[in-house]
């Protein structure tokens, strides 16, 4: 793990900011540059997989976002997954150009493209218009023809809503955002869906105890939904909250705090992805960690394959692991 002095010693900034940067503190008035970089720098530095030494440039692959600048920002598991694709680039001595607007993609000569989030099914379209080669990263509905890496996201749903079964826990609610499914408009975030199916197969479903904001995974979002918990269920309030993402989960850490809600003697908190910042906050955030920098490498190679001649196309779905920290119990 590294340190909060390694991360500043080579942002060129204090500790101090750090701490606040990675804690997502609101008052800090540092540029959008600075927080990039002390994000990437700490993505990079638990980035410990050796590398290989780069051979001679054999090609140029766009790295295509999903999201923008700012959203990556304050979400930062599409920056690993980012990272671990440009370093893989990197190690086969590929060039890449990093784009967040997919008409820039059409300006530039390039042999394949990596698309990494939730691409909408026009914009899968689109892209295909500008390469044949095209991997997909963390888009989560079918793609036939077309490469994809995705995670299982229902066996990480029941495996947090085991643990919390295990340590007594029976009245355990979920704080989540809203997505549109590309093909019938219906809500299809998968965490939330498999919360739903599970806790009713286990006979602990409770409507009440589903916190939903629309489209938004980041930490206001989770503040305000853990806000909302505490005033309307008040005593009823759950004794453990599945959050869908790290940024919300710290959200409700902050929530919580505020209230004089203890974390985790009164409530357990359990987050998804294990974002290198939830290592740094307090309590420190138990959650689902997601390979993200594996994403990434997974990616680029069966994007490498595809370019070197692979006809058929692969979908690889990755597991997750509950690592235990001190917001649960």
């Amino acid at each position: 793990m590294a340190t909060m002095t390694d991360i500043a010693k080579q942002a060129g900034v204090s500790i101090a900011t750090v701490s606040r940067v990675l804690n997502y503190d609101e008052t800090l008035s540092a540029s959008g540059e600075t927080r990039r970089k002390i994000f990437e720098i700490a993505e990079s530095l638990d980035y410990t997989k050796h590398k290989q030494k780069a051979t001679k440039k054999t090609g140029k692959i766009a790295i295509v976002q999903w999201n923008t600048e700012e959203e990556e920002l304050n979400d930062i598991y599409y920056m690993s997954i980012r990272i671990g694709a440009e370093n893989r680039a990197r190690e086969h001595g590929i060039e890449i150009s990093t784009l967040y607007e997919l008409d820039k993609i059409a300006q530039a000569t390039i042999d394949g493209i990596l698309a990494i989030g939730k691409f909408t099914l026009e914009q899968v379209e689109q892209l295909k218009e500008i390469h044949p080669h095209i991997c997909f990263v963390d888009t989560d509905y079918r793609l036939n023809k077309y490469d994809s890496v995705v995670i299982d996201f229902v066996q990480s749903t029941r495996e947090v809503i085991d643990y919390f079964i295990a340590g007594g826990h029976t009245n355990i609610g979920f704080i989540g955002a809203e997505e549109r499914s590309e093909i019938d408009g219906s809500m299809n975030d998968p965490r939330s869906v498999a919360y739903v199916e599970y806790m009713k197969e286990r006979q602990l479903y409770a409507k009440q105890n589903m916190f939903v904001v629309g489209g938004r995974f980041d930490v206001p979002s989770g503040y305000e939904q853990m806000k909302q918990a505490i005033e309307q269920l008040g005593e009823e309030l759950p004794t453990a909250f599945f959050v869908a993402n790290d940024p919300m989960a710290i959200g409700c850490l902050r929530a919580l705090s505020e209230a004089g809600i203890a974390v985790p003697e009164r409530v357990s908190i359990v987050g998804f992805n294990d974002i290198s910042v939830s290592q740094y906050v307090s309590p420190a955030l138990s959650t689902i960690r997601v390979y993200t920098e594996f994403m990434g490498e997974e990616g680029m190679d069966m994007l490498i394959e595809r370019m070197n001649g692979r006809k058929h196309a692969k979908r690889t779905i990755l597991e997750t692991d509950l690592v235990l920290r001190e917001s649960s119990r």
